[in-house]
């Protein structure tokens, strides 16, 4: 994403991903472009504005909260104070999720290592971790 690549756009999980988030729409409900990234919904209840980040399942639930957190923490540089929710449709679960100054410091680290690694001349070796099996940016790593 660093270099404006794009990711596999037949990629199964990416389609998977639309069907789930079509289905999760409420009416009323706004979907929104903030920076670089797309806000899944976002929606005011109980008088709360609340952005939601909806996944297939919670199998990756941290990588998925931090996800969230990073939106929070570009909605606070905008001045605007906001909560999430992680939505897991499939599951029937949702979980309210809040930035901390502990998880801003660590948003804030992994901004400085992704930077880092952008503005090398070459991208790191390949490291197969958990999240390549079904990665839409494979192809790039290993090719």
């Amino acid at each position: 994403m660093g270099r404006k690549i794009t990711p596999d756009e037949d990629n199964e999980l990416l389609d998977l991903g639309r069907v789930i988030h079509a289905q999760s729409k409420k009416a009323g409900v706004k979907e929104l472009e903030l920076g670089g990234s797309k806000i899944d919904l976002i929606s005011r209840e109980d008088g709360e504005l609340l952005v939601y980040e909806i996944k297939k399942s919670s199998k990756f639930k941290e990588a998925s909260k931090m996800q969230l957190l990073y939106y929070l923490l570009e909605f606070k540089r905008r001045g605007v104070e906001i909560a999430g929710e992680l939505s897991y449709p499939e599951e029937k679960k949702r979980e309210k999720v809040r930035l901390t100054p502990e998880d801003e410091a660590k948003l804030l680290a992994s901004e400085k290592e992704i930077l880092r690694i952008i503005y090398q001349e070459t991208p790191p070796p390949y490291q197969k971790t958990p999240f390549c099996k079904k990665c839409a940016y494979l192809e790039f790593c290993v090719a």
